[in-house]
């Protein structure tokens, strides 16, 4: 199994999926007592959800589940969200907060490292290839991280999650323009509730990438699970009808920010000359 998967092509978007995969290894598939082998927290279906909408972009997909090691964390294992809970690089609980390990299982700082280096390193290793490629195409590439939760997870916010949740690091990872049209879209769309920059603000790989002055624009889109799953549980079936209503949505979005790509590339160009 290659952990790590690439589309190439040659637009201006880069889709990153850190988290549809399900592949474990089988001597970490041992450790995981059952309820970390339900792999739960997968972005179930978002491949599948993302697929064909937008012709020329490059996706990069972690093949491997995020309880292997989480391709969306700090690889040292420095919190997103101090003071609040989340899970780690190397997560021993699922999204409830409830071990996922067998005892005296979980991996240790020895493992953790072997982990990093095989799944997460090579990557991030793509991911950061794949958008040098397409901004030296370009002048600026724009990566647009997908994701999908459960509507409702207690131990890690609040009540229910809106249906599209925006996530720019408050603005710091990507151009205004590019925060405002997908969040002028997502506020306007019938029959879905959305957020910018709540719970979700971007993951480690939207705030690492995302150097908006070097040309490299990074957002990150939560998706709540009931936009397309029939039951968000086992079996966690893909829901076609609610699905492709809200790909229409999706390939909006995504087509808005090709289309502005061109202006973006010019304003870097000048701002290059400028310096």
């Amino acid at each position: 199994m290659q952990p790590v998967e690439v589309t190439s092509g040659d637009g201006p978007v880069v889709l990153g999926l850190p988290h549809s995969g399900t592949f474990v290894p089988d001597e970490i598939w041992q450790q995981l007592n059952p309820l970390g082998q339900k792999l739960a927290d997968t972005d179930w279906h978002v491949d599948r959800l993302y697929s064909g909408l937008l012709p020329r972009a490059t996706m990069v997909r972690a093949n491997f589940h995020r309880y292997v090691i989480d391709a969306n964390r700090d690889p040292e294992g420095i919190s997103l969200y101090p003071g609040q809970n989340t899970t780690t690089l190397c997560p021993t609980t699922d999204f409830d907060g409830t071990p996922i390990y067998r005892e005296d299982a979980a991996p240790d700082k020895a493992e953790i490292e072997a982990r990093r280096i095989a799944w997460h390193a090579p990557y991030h290793a793509a991911l950061a290839a794949e958008l040098n490629r397409v901004r030296a195409k370009h002048g600026i590439a724009i990566l647009y991280d997908c994701h999908s939760i459960r509507s409702v997870v207690p131990f890690l916010f609040e009540g229910t999650l809106p249906d599209f949740n925006v996530g720019t690091n408050n603005g710091a990872t990507c151009a205004p323009e590019i925060e405002a049209a997908v969040y002028r879209h997502v506020k306007d769309a019938e029959g879905y509730a959305s957020v910018l920059n709540g719970r979700f603000k971007g993951g480690w790989t939207t705030r690492h990438y995302g150097r908006p002055k070097e040309g490299f624009h990074a957002i990150q889109m939560e998706l709540a699970q009931r936009t397309h799953l029939t039951v968000e549980d086992q079996p966690f079936d893909y829901d076609e009808r609610e699905a492709q209503r809200l790909r229409s949505h999706l390939q909006t979005i995504l087509s808005a920010l090709e289309a502005l790509a061109p202006a973006l590339a010019e304003k870097q160009e000048d701002r290059g000359n400028a310096s």
